[in-house]
């Protein structure tokens, strides 16, 4: 169709979703704008300093390298053509109380031999078990739900095959992930080291579905380390973009979300600056909870609690002989106490799990060769949090209680590891709810806590003629590669609503009003 200024499509936001979807439209041939409030791409994907240094502040583990092998296709390359990877073999350290610590590995038989020296038989029997069923519940997923548009429990079902209902009931839906793991573990510390994945979801592992055992297949399949940060994925995917002909307007902040006359689909947007882009639609990849009001309308009440918010503390200090490789895990004494204080009370939790990433380690812990022995090294620690930015301010004693409760963590677990504050930077979820509008520092949209939480996160239609959603907080999900699986949901969206241009696939109108399609997901 022949294209003018109002067929330009209009991406706020350049973060994974949006950095996908721009690719794969202007490499469909599209002409595309990427509108970003920052001064660089990548969205959380950001770096900060501490001190002299710069390290990650965001995301730190690349997974599912087959999204971005795929998203590079349509351009005729593929992610390691593109930028430095390296195949992690060990995938993480965890550590509990007197240094006791395990080691998972990316072979499946070494883990179930580390976890049986850790625990004993039975437990290392119960890894195989658990694994075998992590990847059957992939397999389900994966084409039916993870890389497909937004499904309901019924469509889901049927995607599945109605007449596999030993496959529907692998999925165990109505269990939670705690009760689930200690059908495979009586060791409580495992049923910790795999509870934690429902935090990468921003969720507890006593409410988020059994589903999220998804995330031990993904994590076997490969964890790559990214040469020069998880940004500097970001900073390439925005040169491809470039490459193809997409524009980038950094610095603007989007103040609103322009309509037509009639009020029926989208005609572009308006910058804070007063500067209009007109659009004949725009992709939004933001968080669901501030599209409302760039739409004129007041908050919605979100359909589930936030998910967690964090402390990341990105400081130097010095090399530490002990209990650290490039992603370690100490965790705290009371797990189910931990999330009571976030998911409950709304307060930090006294004795937190704390993730560290060290990248200037590699993935078993040696120090890099490029990384002088003598020299302080990187690191970036977490703290799980709860998502209430919005309404309360972290002072200086507040986060240096938060810092002390993980530095006692550490101690407890046998690192000598502290935080040089005068080389650090922090960042509460008061940063997080300034850094993204309208989340209270809710950093994936919102917790899966309850079998259906994964069919209420909203779709890539919208009820607004040309208006799409992507990123995090929109189906599939949380994490780096999923929202880029949602910018291809969005562009997929968006081309066939242009090729078909009717009712079905886009908006009916019914008394004046637009009536949502049977596939669009809710305005938040």
């Amino acid at each position: 169709m022949p294209e003018g200024p109002d067929e330009t499509v209009v991406v706020i936001g350049a973060g994974m979703g949006g950095l996908a979807a721009a690719i794969r439209l202007a490499a469909a041939g599209l002409r595309v704008s990427i509108v970003e409030a920052r001064q660089s791409p990548g969205g959380k994907l950001r770096q900060v300093p501490a001190g002299p240094a710069w390290l990650d502040a965001g995301p730190t583990v690349l997974t599912m390298r087959w999204v971005f092998d795929d998203l590079l296709s349509v351009c005729g390359t593929s992610l390691a053509d593109e930028i430095s990877l390296t195949r992690a073999t060990t995938l993480a350290r965890h550590v509990w109380r007197g240094g006791q610590s395990l080691d998972l590995f990316a072979d499946v038989a070494e883990s179930r031999r580390a976890i049986a020296d850790f625990a004993g038989r039975r437990e290392g029997e119960g890894f195989s078990r658990f694994a075998a069923d992590s990847a059957r519940i992939f397999t389900l997923l994966k084409d039916t739900f993870i890389d497909a548009t937004r499904p309901n429990p019924l469509s889901l079902s049927a995607r599945i095959g109605l007449m596999r209902p030993g496959a529907l009931l692998a999925l165990r839906p109505f269990s939670t992930l705690w009760s689930a793991l200690s059908t495979y573990f009586a060791d409580e510390r495992l049923r910790q080291l795999f509870g934690r994945y429902a935090t990468y979801c921003g969720s507890s592992p006593f409410d988020a579905p059994a589903t999220l055992m998804l995330v031990a297949h993904v994590e076997q399949a490969g964890v790559w380390i990214v040469e020069g940060g998880m940004q500097a994925l970001a900073l390439r995917l925005a040169e491809i973009a470039e490459g193809l002909g997409v524009t980038f307007h950094y610095g603007e902040r989007v103040s609103a979300i322009l309509k037509d006359s009639a009020g029926q689909s989208v005609a572009g947007v308006r910058c804070a600056s007063g500067r209009v882009l007109p659009a004949s639609e725009v992709i939004f990849n933001g968080d669901a909870a501030a599209l409302p009001g760039l739409l004129g309308r007041p908050a919605a009440r979100p359909p589930a609690p936030p998910s967690l918010s964090a402390l990341v503390a990105c400081t130097l200090t010095a090399p530490e002989p002990g209990p650290l490789a490039h992603h370690t895990v100490h965790f705290s004494d009371d797990y189910r106490g931990e999330f009571e204080a976030i998911f409950k009370r709304g307060e930090p939790p006294a004795d937190p799990t704390v993730y560290l990433c060290a990248p200037d380690r590699t993935a078993a812990g040696a120090r890099r060769a490029d990384a002088a022995a003598d020299t302080p090294e990187r690191l970036y620690a977490l703290m799980n949090m709860p998502a209430n930015g919005d309404r309360h301010s972290y002072d200086e004693s507040e986060i240096d209680r938060c810092l002390s409760a993980m530095e006692s963590r550490l101690s407890a677990n046998g690192s000598a590891l502290r935080f040089d504050r005068s080389r650090m930077t922090v960042t509460a979820p008061d940063g997080y709810s300034r850094l993204f509008p309208a989340t209270g520092g809710a950093l994936y949209g919102m917790a899966s806590h309850g079998w259906a939480a994964s069919f209420r996160r909203p779709g890539a239609r919208t009820g607004l003629k040309g208006l799409y959603l992507a990123g995090g907080s929109i189906h599939p999900g949380p994490g780096v590669p999923m929202a880029a699986l949602s910018g291809k949901i969005a562009a997929a969206s968006l081309m066939a609503d242009r090729r078909s241009d009717g009712p079905s696939s886009r908006v009916a109108i019914s008394g004046g009003m637009p009536m949502r399609s049977a596939t669009a997901a809710p305005l938040p």
